[in-house]
């Protein structure tokens, strides 16, 4: 692999026209975010008590010594960063962490999983008011961003401050970076060139984000590809075996909005050949539980929420997960799992190393590009099986049912892979430790 470019500090930024223009639009229009917040809060986007945070207003003190501010867009974004969060402490035991995120349900999940010394705050919206706010109170000694999170205000404002800059698992299509061009190369380039690192998560975004700088962008892989096997909680575990027996199971994971219609006739077509399987449905925004649960009785399936506090029945066609957080119960209850956000045309797939360390086997639908890389590898080693067309999902779970001896070779070549991405984490971190204060740095020093 070869050596990451550490972008070099460019001093005080010079913006461009469309930079300019973005910052005076988002202050003329800064008057109106209490009622946006309050229109977002009523629809269950935001939370009612917490709103002054997305002013960059907290009601928590900042503590003394090293503080690094860590962002993420939401619930993926913010988990990838956790195996960052749990070295940096565990190397750094005197630093503090600051991660924010957009979403009520990253907050959530982030409030059960954060280690002492860390804190979730709603990231502050992205006007000069709101962002002067947040640096002002928590004067962060670095900032690290994920993934394709580049808001302008944000940025700039933080780099003014001469606070070091990462950008890890950068993703961005080739249809955005190609935006980059039309909107105006040279404002792409000085965002860019603010960050004092940028690892890209695939060769894709490496190569496009090198030509958008003129600068040699490694991919260091996906971090994504590098978490740690998902939890579990163990009485839930054994509740769950108990209420559903020796039923064959699988699972529908990360179901997006047109998926679960495809799915539910999955379920009618596998009940014709083994009328005792139950699926285990975790939709990938648990709050369409109440749509997902119409469509299938709509379709004449049985099926119970997992939120409801029942446990599935003999008669329970489907099994609804609506709680974020437990993704590692699904695997390490379906034997085999259907990844979604793969069916439909505009989706882009999720992880499926997740269910590959849990030893669940694999299949995905065709629309994968997020995760092109990782299932590139599994399909050629044979660790997932890919189908093209919607009908072709309940033979291939039935394929998998009937044939054990296929479906754990399978699922013995995604652990080996899974396995093998785990270096992706060190080799990150390699590279960005040098730019981390060190024992001697005070509040704010870099």
């Amino acid at each position: 692999m070869k050596k990451a470019n550490h972008i070099k500090k460019a001093g005080q930024v010079k913006k461009t026209g469309l930079l300019k223009a973005y910052s005076g639009v988002t202050r003329v229009i800064a008057p109106a975010l209490p009622l946006w917040l309050k229109h977002r809060a009523q629809n269950g986007k935001e939370d009612p008590l917490r709103l002054n945070e997305r002013n960059g207003i907290s009601n928590i003190d900042r503590p003394d010594g090293p503080l690094i501010w860590l962002h993420a867009a939401s619930v993926g974004e913010s988990q990838m960063l956790m195996p960052i969060v749990n070295r940096m402490l565990a190397l750094y035991p005197h630093y503090h962490i600051v991660i924010t995120t957009g979403t009520v349900t990253s907050a959530e999940l982030l409030e059960k999983q954060l280690p002492d010394n860390a804190l979730h705050q709603y990231a502050p919206a992205d006007h000069p008011k709101a962002v002067r706010n947040f640096l002002d109170h928590w004067q962060p000694s670095m900032a690290i961003f994920a993934e394709s999170e580049l808001w302008p205000n944000m940025i700039l404002m933080t780099k003014e401050r001469n606070i070091p800059l990462a950008l890890l698992n950068a993703r961005m299509s080739t249809k955005s970076i190609q935006g980059w061009e039309k909107r105006g190369k040279k404002s792409g380039q000085v965002l860019l060139s603010c960050f004092d690192l940028i690892l890209a998560a695939d060769t894709a975004t490496a190569d496009g984000l090198s030509w958008l700088t003129g600068k040699d962008i490694a991919s260091a892989g996906n971090l994504k590809d590098a978490a740690p096997i998902l939890p579990v909680d163990d009485k839930a575990l054994k509740t769950l075996k108990a209420a559903i027996g020796r039923r064959p199971i699988w699972a529908a994971a990360s179901t997006h909005k047109g998926e679960e219609e495809h799915i539910a006739q999955a379920v009618l077509d596998i009940k014709t050949v083994k009328p005792n399987a139950l699926l285990i449905l975790a939709p990938r925004h648990p709050e369409r539980a109440k749509d997902v649960k119409e469509i299938l009785t709509k379709a004449g399936l049985t099926s119970i929420r997992y939120s409801s506090g029942r446990m599935p029945t003999e008669k329970t066609d489907v099994f609804i997960m609506d709680k974020i957080g437990y993704m590692g119960l699904v695997y390490r209850l379906a034997e085999i799992s259907f990844i979604g956000g793969s069916l439909l045309k505009g989706l882009a797939g999720h992880n499926p190393l997740e269910p590959a360390r849990l030893g669940s086997a694999i299949i995905t639908g065709h629309q994968i590009s997020s995760f092109a890389d990782a299932y590139m590898a599994l399909l050629t080693y044979g660790g997932c099986r890919r189908i093209s067309e919607t009908t072709e999902l309940a033979p291939a779970i039935l394929a998998l049912f009937k044939d054990v001896k296929t479906r754990k070779a399978q699922i013995d070549s995604a652990l080996k892979y899974a396995q093998s991405r785990d270096a992706v984490l060190d080799y990150v971190w390699d590279q960005l430790d040098p730019l981390l204060p060190k024992p001697t740095s005070s509040v704010g020093d870099i």
